[in-house]
């Protein structure tokens, strides 16, 4: 499980949620990697919603994408450590400042490590 630098890496099954966790070891810190699927609606589009949580993700070191969907919501992966997800959903749910969010529905997701950093998908 030790890898080199005191980073060490090990998943977990939980089989009554069906959800594979992965957790670092990081110098004596242990960091749990989460994976949620966003939909926001509202006023969400037209407004740099995509800007500003590609902006968000970046500063907070959480990776996946962000893109606007055809119904007038924005949809987002985010995956990373647990703190910074829930930030991010946070931030979805108020939004840049033009924006007038209505609903965020949250999906967790078994994790992937797909994704290199945080991109605007079109």
């Amino acid at each position: 499980m030790k890898g080199c630098n005191g980073i060490a890496k090990a998943e977990s099954l939980n089989l009554f949620n069906v959800k594979i966790h992965s957790y670092f070891y990081i110098r004596g810190e242990v960091k749990m990697t989460v994976r949620a699927h966003v939909y926001v609606a509202g006023r969400v589009q037209g407004v740099f919603f995509r800007w500003y949580t590609r902006d968000e993700a970046e500063k907070l070191g959480v990776k996946g994408w962000v893109r606007n969907l055809p119904d007038g919501r924005v949809e987002a992966v985010f995956e990373g450590e647990k703190e910074a997800v829930e930030r991010m959903i946070e931030f979805c749910r108020r939004g840049p400042p033009a924006a007038e969010v209505e609903n965020v529905e949250v999906r967790w997701e078994t994790p992937t490590g797909e994704h290199k950093g945080f991109k605007i998908r079109y």
